[in-house]
């Protein structure tokens, strides 16, 4: 009988603390508590695990000979655990050639529709390029009366090098009778009598025939067909004498003295050097000029020296030679950049008749590179650009010439998948097409519905998968999964709201009931309201983090949840406590502002970004925050300060007290380390001095044990068969590589001579498996000098909420949001730091319960009263209703976003009746909402 249950009996991974708990099948529960609490611990160190080791468990023991020992959970016993599917926060690929069209699969069925339907066009004239057969030259026939003569003739040029007479007498020994010079028809014999002088057309007549009555006898018209091809270089003649008119029909693929290639799949694959543009091998990107260095500020026009290199006493000599040879070509010079037309500018780059462009002036430079001063001035307007060739869709130019429904596949990877959501939905096919490609345009549709569903309507399929946030790659994930349609199976999502705006997380929830519908069992790891209130049962793991959670504070409904009286998660959701809003908003006087922004989807919007304070940068998905913020904010600031990292995209100008920025750090989720070596303790300092205090030790001293003797990182202490690192990698050949802990070491990560060394009676191996909450404890017992520096350094981790973490963790363990918060600690230790910094935060919020995103506030606050200045992407309302400031871009995603909605204090923005965000935050800031 099958389990209505998933038994999980004395669950001891990490923190937990021997829970049993019962996750009904066919469900959707959602684990949530506090960071730290243990819910990963719970839903990925021991659900998905057992189900990873059970699979490797069904597998011949030839191959798990190859695969290693999968380490079972420290559980007693799981019950009704079904095939299990984790999708986390992980950048799906980091290949440069991912797009998003790949990672869904979804050009691959492009593909295949492209190769097995699409027509190819010839640019010349626009016709249709075909290849006939002889079916197609016997149906022409067939139109005709019956009786009717006709010739079935093959053209001949070799004459031309060869001679006629050679040409006629070969024709001759292979038997054949007749030929047609000109217009007049010929016996061989007749031709090599009397050889005509002047020749223009010279045709062999293969057969002659009359259109027949009984279809029995088309096959001698085929025959005759199909040797007319093969001896006129794949092309045949049919000739009607009595009317004097004449057919041509060709095997080969070509149209206005074009050749073409036939369309297949190779021809479409940009990972194959067959379908790769040859200018950027695939990559859609190239090293060249860069138009946005060389025009900066394209609301200037080309008589007010908007192109930057045609400044100056030498160089403007070419901008009064374009301007005098720009009248001849009717070149607007007077207009701003940003309002010529897509041919206008091309005349600009590319030149056209006398008028010499901006790439014909840096091909003579390239002429002149043995020039110091000319090789350091191309080298300031180089950068990585959009290939000229393939416009960056990675694919050669002639794939462009294949269409379907009128649409090339490049057109296709370049719109957005709402849009080619609503073309396939209404595309026009022949009956014949239709039935080679209906079940590819069924998987086709499907996917693209997924994707939309989840809220990455927004998305092109040409983005590259890399570029994605965790949040996009796992909502990816979650709709390729929708599109394999599994059923029975375990789905365990890690927070699958990061980077949604409110309005969209409904969308999300009708595809995480979709996939429950289907009969999995759903398990979300979440602390977004909207989705505890929608899922059939929520278990609360805490009471708090650390070392005091671990235990099952609450499992039940929503409404039981609620009634709750000693869970943290029901205190917030009840009011008991909660997030205040601030008495009372700073006055923000100075601020920096941005004109013109017009990169990517933005609308030449104009930004307001005060200083001093909190800023926060809201909209929906793909509405153009990390546009405005990465792309434009962040590297024109830098810039500013001379510091070269990054190139700044489209916008006029920054302006405002830029002297109050003397600093800049972009505080995102990647990883705090790409070590796995790396951990909390080491970035922030502190092992250093931990270090120190092991070789200050009596014991250390006797055996002149230095302070680089008890880093893992180098020889000397650490274990040399691990190498420091505590576990051996065992690869796993087409699965994801296994960790085994270190035979030798036992995991502490050293040598047994260095464990031997003890401050307090731990070693240092102790004092890394230590939580950071424990350690600032055990530390705070020491009077020196030493243990001051520790305890200063490890008090700021727990203020942002990290004190559950162990000073030893691994870097690559860490989510995103606490990877963020660590590098937010790090910059508290630094104190007051003399320069004044722009910080800049993509969406702290991540993985944070509501009592954590209290603490994350006090932390931000502590940045800004020394000085500093805050910039946060985010959707969490309870940080935008403590903003100074916000800025909120929409109105939706993708083309109909980029646009300002609005922007000023939060009850300003509430006010705002095109605001989603306004409307959601009316409700935050107990205000009446504006639409409801």
């Amino acid at each position: 009988m099958k389990e209505v249950f998933i038994h999980i009996k004395g669950a001891r991974e990490h923190n937990l603390k021997n829970i049993d708990v019962k996750i009904p099948h066919g469900k959707m529960t959602v684990i949530t508590g506090l960071s730290g609490s243990g819910k990963s611990s719970l839903a990925f160190d021991t659900l998905y695990a057992e189900g990873q080791r059970r699979y490797i468990e069904s597998l011949s023991a030839y191959a798990r000979q190859f695969l290693g020992k999968l380490d079972k959970p420290k559980v007693d016993f799981i019950k009704g655990i079904s095939p299990a599917i984790a999708i986390q926060q992980k950048v799906s690929s980091t290949n440069p050639r991912s797009t998003v069209g790949t990672v869904t699969e979804v050009y691959d069925y492009l593909k295949v529709l492209y190769a097995r339907i699409g027509k190819t066009y010839s640019p010349v004239s626009g016709e249709e390029v075909k290849k006939h057969t002889v079916e197609d030259v016997v149906n022409f026939i067939k139109k005709h009366k019956q009786g009717e003569k006709f010739m079935v003739l093959a053209p001949n040029t070799n004459f031309q090098r060869y001679g006629l007479k050679h040409q006629l007498e070969v024709y001759k020994d292979q038997g054949y009778v007749r030929v047609k010079i000109d217009k007049t028809i010929y016996t061989i014999e007749e031709a090599l009598a009397n050889i005509p002088e002047k020749i223009k057309h010279f045709y062999l007549v293969i057969d002659r025939l009359s259109v027949p009555v009984d279809d029995t006898y088309y096959a001698r018209i085929a025959d005759s067909i199909q040797l007319s091809f093969a001896e006129g270089s794949g092309e045949s003649i049919i000739y009607f004498p009595d009317t004097d008119k004449a057919h041509s029909f060709s095997n080969r693929f070509e149209l206005d003295g074009m050749v073409f290639v036939e369309p297949n799949l190779h021809f479409f694959t940009f990972n194959n050097p067959y379908g790769a543009c040859p200018t950027c091998e695939g990559f859609g990107s190239v090293l060249g000029i860069d138009e946005n260095l060389v025009i900066p500020d394209k609301s200037k026009s080309v008589y007010e020296e908007a192109v930057v290199p045609w400044r100056g006493e030498k160089m403007k000599k070419y901008l009064k030679k374009f301007i005098t040879a720009a009248v001849d070509v009717d070149f607007p010079v007077h207009r701003p950049i940003d309002k010529l037309s897509e041919e206008e500018y091309d005349i600009l780059w590319n030149g056209k008749g006398k008028v010499f462009g901006i790439n014909h002036f840096f091909d003579y430079l390239n002429t002149k590179k043995y020039k110091i001063h000319v090789r350091v001035m191309l080298a300031r307007y180089r950068g990585k650009t959009k290939c000229p060739d393939c416009k960056g869709t990675r694919l050669r130019k002639d794939a462009n010439y294949v269409k379907v429904g009128g649409k090339s596949i490049k057109e296709i990877m370049l719109s957005s998948i709402e849009d080619n959501l609503d073309f396939f939905n209404h595309i026009q096919l022949s009956k014949h097409d239709f039935e080679i490609g209906k079940r590819i345009l069924t998987e086709i549709r499907n996917r693209l519905n997924w994707l939309n569903e989840v809220g990455l309507g927004y998305l092109t399929l040409n983005r590259q998968a890399n570029t994605l946030s965790g949040g996009e790659s796992q909502r990816i994930n979650l709709a390729t999964s929708l599109g394999s349609s599994l059923v029975g199976s375990m789905y365990i999502l890690d927070e699958p709201s990061i980077g949604l705006h409110p309005k969209d997380t409904q969308r999300l929830l009708k595809v995480l009931h979709e996939l429950r519908d289907l009969g999995n069992t759903v398990i979300v790891v979440e602390h977004e309201e909207a989705i505890m209130r929608a899922a059939d049962g929520i278990l609360d793991i805490g009471p708090l983090a650390g070392i005091n959670g671990g235990e099952v504070v609450f499992q039940g409904t929503h409404n039981q949840l609620i009634l709750s009286k000693n869970s943290l998660t029901a205190d917030y959701l009840t009011g008991r406590k909660r997030i205040e809003v601030p008495a009372k908003r700073r006055n923000l006087k100075n601020a920096i502002h941005i004109i013109g922004a017009t990169e990517n989807n933005l609308k030449n919007i104009n930004v307001r970004i005060p200083l001093e304070g909190m800023v926060c940068i809201t909209g929906v998905s793909g509405s153009g925050k990390s546009t405005l913020v990465r792309n434009i904010l962040y590297p024109s600031i830098e810039k500013h300060l001379d510091i070269h990292t990054h190139t700044p995209g489209k916008f006029q100008e920054l302006t405002g007290d830029l002297s109050l920025v003397e600093a800049v750090e972009f505080v995102d989720q990647n990883p705090i380390g790409r070590s796995s070596r790396s951990n909390p303790v080491t970035y922030v300092k502190a092992f250093d001095d931990i270090r120190n205090l092991f070789a200050n030790q009596h014991a250390a001293k006797i055996n002149n044990l230095k302070a680089g003797y008890f880093s893992f990182n180098v020889p000397g202490g650490r274990c040399e068969v691990c190498e420091g690192e505590g576990v051996i990698t065992v690869p796993m050949q087409f699965m994801a590589d296994v960790e085994l802990k270190c035979d030798t070491c036992h995991g502490t990560r050293y040598k047994t001579e260095t464990l031997e060394i003890k401050y307090n009676g731990k070693s240092i191996s102790d004092i890394l498996e230590m939580d950071i909450d424990e350690a600032l404890t055990f530390f705070s017992s020491g009077k020196g000098n030493l243990e001051s520096k520790i305890v200063e350094k490890l008090q700021p981790l727990i203020d942002v909420g990290l004190g559950y973490l162990k000073l030893g963790q691994s870097s690559s363990t860490l989510s995103g949001g606490e990877a963020q918060r660590v590098k937010l600690a790090s910059f508290l230790i630094k104190g007051k730091n003399p320069k004044k910094t722009l910080f800049i935060f993509d969406e702290p919020t991540t993985g944070l319960h509501f009592d954590d995103v209290n603490k994350l506030l006090i932390s931000l606050n502590r940045l800004i009263e020394i000085g500093h200045s805050i910039v946060i992407i985010e959707h969490d309302l309870d940080i935008v209703k403590n903003a100074d400031w916000v800025i909120d871009l929409g109105p939706e995603g993708g083309e109909k976003g980029g646009g300002l909605v609005a922007q000023g204090t939060p009850e300003q923005v509430a006010t705002c009746k095109e605001s989603y965000t306004g409307n959601y935050l009316a409700e935050k800031l107990d205000l009446t909402p504006i639409n409801s």
